[in-house]
């Protein structure tokens, strides 16, 4: 499912990013010249001639299976190995969830993955447990990748950049018909049986490739 923008657009000041990005870049994102935020997120060689799209929400429990069951395996076998080009695009399904992928957008591009995967290992302990406050959660984990008490609160309040989030979501849901998650494409073809089983996905990228 999605939700719609409104749902998660809410007031508050900016949290500007400072290296460089294009106009038209800036354009698409709605985010300042030079905010890098909403860059590309990528594992692998540009050089794999299989690129894999994912497109995942924090929150989402079969996104959680996978990272935990299917994903370290292709790391390890096709990532690694440079067989495949493998992008992240984030599709939060709540409040929460697009909070985390604020944050992780926030990190530097190559803390961003390892980041990913923490949350989506220890979903049940940070969003799900029970007795728990998951932004709380979410604020303990962002500190052990390096983000501050300070920072954490002023990317909560960066409407700049949920809305950026959320717009591309938007974008990618409609054009995509993507109605659910964990969502793949292999080669920019939809690959719906990947998310079953590691023999699923290395069969479809051997087919792809």
């Amino acid at each position: 499912m999605t939700l719609g923008r409104r749902a998660f657009l809410v007031a508050g000041p900016a949290f500007v990013a400072v290296t460089s990005l294009s106009s038209a870049h800036a354009e698409e994102t709605g985010l300042p010249a030079g905010d890098t935020r909403m860059g590309p997120r990528v594992l692998g060689s540009p050089e794999a001639k299989v690129q894999v799209d994912e497109w995942f929400s924090m929150t989402c429990s079969h996104c959680a299976h996978f990272a935990q069951t299917v994903f370290p395996q292709v790391k390890a076998n096709l990532i690694d190995t440079d067989k495949i080009r493998y992008r992240y695009h984030d599709f939060p399904l709540d409040q929460i969830a697009l909070l985390a992928a604020m944050v992780a957008r926030s990190l530097p591009a190559d803390r961003y993955a390892p980041f990913v995967d923490d949350l989506l290992r220890t979903q049940d302990q940070w969003a799900f447990a029970q007795n728990i406050d998951p932004m709380q959660e979410l604020k303990k984990r962002a500190a052990l990748a390096g983000i501050s008490a300070t920072d954490f609160d002023k990317i909560n309040a960066d409407n700049a950049l949920r809305e950026a989030i959320v717009n591309r979501q938007d974008r990618d849901g409609a054009f995509l018909q993507i109605h659910g998650t964990p969502y793949f494409r292999i080669n920019d073809a939809p690959a719906p049986d990947v998310v079953s089983s590691y023999d699923a996905f290395a069969k479809a990228v051997a087919k792809a490739s």
